[in-house]
């Protein structure tokens, strides 16, 4: 702050009830808002109160109340108050009660049209002040006289109006927040039914009235901007002549601007903009009368909503995806079926010619179609079983497993079906009999070949089966030479 920078000199100071006067700080006091200070009370006396606004702001509000500065009866602040001021302050307080109860049934007794709300005492208990309220003048002459003779003290009335006297009792409103008049509104201004008719409210006396009985405060809270919205609101003052009939105006939606019309007789309302009800009056004017209050409306093309698009998006995926497997099912079965055809239409390969127990030919049967291999080309393999018809050959070739199943390069010779090589079993060993349903034995006089000791003969047929690709699982067997009657063959290979 600048050295030469002289502080307003007066300040507020508020009392009991929300009371607030001007004081004249002519001491220079160092004061803070919220102090208890001593000032002058009327006559010879003294009072405490607290300060609630200092500095230029209280030039602003003496300026607003229209109080000038320079008035003589702006009083002086003594000093800031004492502990004992404040006790001697706080026990004068709790005699308010009392003595308001024992006023009040004087005032009966006297029988007078009078309500007695809050008696002040002065600090220095030496003045009592009953605030009352009245609807006429009332002569209080007898009770001032009978209550200074029973409270020794020096009574002053004072009249105060419905709104005053519910902020300085205070009390929860109807929105649920304490009361405006006793916490910060100070000036009350008039309130009148004008207000509720431009807001749309009921004219219910028991929802318009606050506290104090009268038309609540808030009701001119909200009137400017109410006014300021009726601007664009159109003025029926008359009924809107249509051909049906004239409609009559039921409710008004200012903010939103909407009107609400219905026929006389007709318990259904018909929402109108306000637009549309300018456009009607307009044709009233000039003589002509619509069909119907609502407007034609022109059929447009409805835009499809977004739940539509979605699901339509997902409708076609699920179809292209549903179609696409399809296509990949009918190209599997037509390639299928273009792979088998060659093999139904050539000529089914020659099987390998087997023997019969009596000793005849056995004629080769044709090769089934299904029997294909995978390998198809020339000189490609023939593969080995798998699944159930490889099982008696693991079994089998466990028993038959040894050292003279190997060649002499130590390559290992091929066993088919449990067979044991003849080059493992040792000269004169009868072979074990075979049981009634077990198949005939293969030829044994054909010589076995240089490159695998031991490898069964094979036929000349079989051979160009195999190697073309068209032997089948079982097919591959090489053909057996029956035996004796018993099925037992006593004697070695031919070759041995």
């Amino acid at each position: 702050m600048p050295v030469d920078f002289k502080e307003f000199d007066i300040v507020e100071i508020r009392f009991k009830g929300g009371r607030k006067e001007f004081f004249r700080n002519t001491n220079r006091l160092p004061l803070v808002t919220g102090d208890a200070v001593v000032i002058e009370a009327g006559g010879n006396g003294w009072h405490l109160g607290h300060v609630s606004l200092k500095g230029e702001l209280v030039r602003l509000q003496m300026r607003k109340k229209k109080v000038p500065t320079d008035s003589r009866e702006i009083k002086n602040i003594l000093r800031v108050a004492t502990e004992q001021d404040v006790e001697r302050w706080n026990a004068v307080r709790d005699l308010e009660t009392g003595t308001m109860f024992r006023a009040r049934s004087v005032v009966e007794e006297l029988r007078l049209k009078m309500k007695l709300s809050d008696v002040e005492y002065q600090a220095d208990r030496t003045r009592a002040t009953f605030f009352y309220s009245a609807d006429d003048r009332v002569d209080f002459r007898d009770l001032i006289k009978r209550l200074a003779d029973e409270f020794r003290v020096r009574v002053e009335m004072r009249q105060i109006s419905l709104r005053h006297e519910a902020g300085r009792l205070g009390g929860i409103g109807s929105c649920g927040r304490e009361l405006c008049c006793s916490t910060w509104l100070t000036d009350f201004k008039s309130v009148s039914t004008t207000a509720a008719r431009y807001q749309n409210l009921s004219l219910n006396p028991a929802k318009l009235s606050g506290q104090c009985g009268r038309l609540k405060c808030c009701l001119n809270y909200e009137l400017d901007t109410y006014l300021d919205a009726l601007k664009d609101i159109p003025q029926v003052s008359r009924p809107l002549q249509t051909e049906k009939g004239d409609a009559f105006l039921q409710k008004t939606d200012i903010f939103k601007r909407r009107m609400w019309f219905a026929f006389r007789g007709d318990n259904n309302w018909v929402m109108l903009a306000t637009d549309r009800v300018r456009e009607i009056q307009d044709m009233n004017k000039r003589g002509e009368k619509p069909e119907n209050l609502l407007a034609p409306v022109l059929e447009a093309e409805r835009e499809p909503e977004v739940s539509t698009h979605v699901e339509g998006n997902l409708d076609r995926l699920d179809d292209k995806i549903k179609g696409s497997k399809r296509s990949k099912r009918k190209k599997k079965k037509d390639g299928a079926s273009n792979s088998n055809q060659p093999a139904t239409s050539s000529p089914p390969s020659a099987p390998r010619a087997g023997v019969r127990t009596d000793g005849a030919a056995k004629a080769p049967a044709p090769m089934p179609a299904d029997s294909t291999t995978a390998s198809e080309a020339p000189g490609s393999e023939a593969r080995r079983p798998r699944g159930a018809a490889a099982r008696p050959l693991n079994r089998r070739n466990n028993r038959g497993r040894g050292e003279g199943s190997r060649s002499a390069d130590g390559a290992k010779p091929e066993v088919r079906e449990g067979r044991r090589p003849e080059a493992s079993r040792p000269e004169g060993e009868a072979r074990p009999p075979r049981g009634e349903g077990r198949p005939p034995r293969p030829n044994a006089g054909t010589p076995a070949p240089e490159g695998a000791a031991g490898r069964p003969p094979r036929d000349e047929n079989s051979e160009r089966g195999s190697r073309g690709g068209r032997s089948s699982r079982r097919g591959s067997r090489p053909p057996r030479q029956s035996g004796s009657e018993g099925g037992n063959a006593g004697s070695a290979p031919a070759n041995s």
